[in-house]
């Protein structure tokens, strides 16, 4: 088992896929393939399991405990593994956060529990990471949603949690509107303990990034990582000209139709 002491969020972060069998179970075989073709690709900062794309939400404690260590076996010499915290209750959330620590786990990434869609106080926030942060010294992302879901947490409230609970170290933006994604660049980066921000903004990759972010945090970069990590490779060296070029080849592989994709399987061969 292998842990990378000292790594803080950053950088170009895939979420991987999980397929199952017929019967639901784990197809242990083609996610170690995945989790193969995922790694291999350059430029890449960690890769995350046991989130949206790895059907969390299906999975039961100890299939995610299996995701994990089938992760770690896998990939775990090569890239840090940052594993998702899915519940509903901070009791169960730190029952995860302590597996995922045990597991070689190098970082967390936190999801808003379902209870607050209907109604949260900075106190609950608050409490939730500082459960977590007790049970596990990894480095916390937050998942940041719409603040109109109910599950993304307000300003003074994101800030005191970054303030209270030191492992938080980096964000998952999932804020939905440019004013407070650039306001979390802007103030969370800037901190005495800086919180880097994390995009997730596929829909307006470009623009997300070259606002400033210190990374991205994806479940596209499941099939499409080799050119997340070209566009964020080319913003961070200011040539947006290439940026732009790379950003081209992410639309045509999401909206060309099929034919042209089959055609073009090389996707430096892809028009720009």
């Amino acid at each position: 088992m292998v842990r990378h002491q000292g790594y803080v969020p950053h950088g170009v972060i895939p979420a991987v896929l999980l397929p199952f069998h017929d019967d639901l179970s784990i197809d242990e075989k083609s996610f170690r393939r995945h989790l193969r073709d995922v790694a291999a690709v350059k430029g890449l900062s960690a890769v995350t399991i046991n989130a949206h794309s790895t059907e969390v939400a299906s999975c039961t404690f100890d299939e995610q405990r299996r995701v994990l260590a089938i992760a770690q076996d896998e990939i775990g010499d090569r890239l840090p593994i940052v594993n998702g915290v899915w519940a509903d209750g901070s009791i169960e959330a730190a029952r995860i956060a302590r597996m995922a620590s045990d597991g070689g786990a190098s970082a967390l990434l936190v999801f808003p529990p379902a209870p607050f869609t209907l109604g949260q106080s900075p106190e609950m926030a608050l409490a939730h990471f500082k459960r977590i942060a007790d049970a596990s010294d990894l480095p916390i992302i937050v998942f940041q949603y719409p603040l109109a879901t109910g599950q993304g947490y307000p300003r003074d409230t994101l800030l005191a949690m970054c303030e209270q609970v030191p492992t938080i170290r980096a964000i998952k933006d999932w804020a939905g509107n440019v004013p407070q994604h650039e306001m979390h660049i802007r103030v969370l980066q800037s901190l005495p303990r800086p919180v880097n921000v994390l995009t997730t903004h596929s829909a307006w990759l470009f623009s997300s990034l070259v606002l400033g972010c210190n990374g991205l945090l994806s479940g596209s970069g499941s099939v499409i990582a080799d050119l997340q990590s070209q566009l964020f490779a080319a913003v961070q060296a200011n040539d947006l000209a290439e940026a732009k070029r790379r950003i081209r080849l992410l639309r045509d592989a999401f909206h060309a139709d099929g034919t042209r994709i089959t055609e073009n399987l090389d996707f430096e061969k892809v028009p720009a």
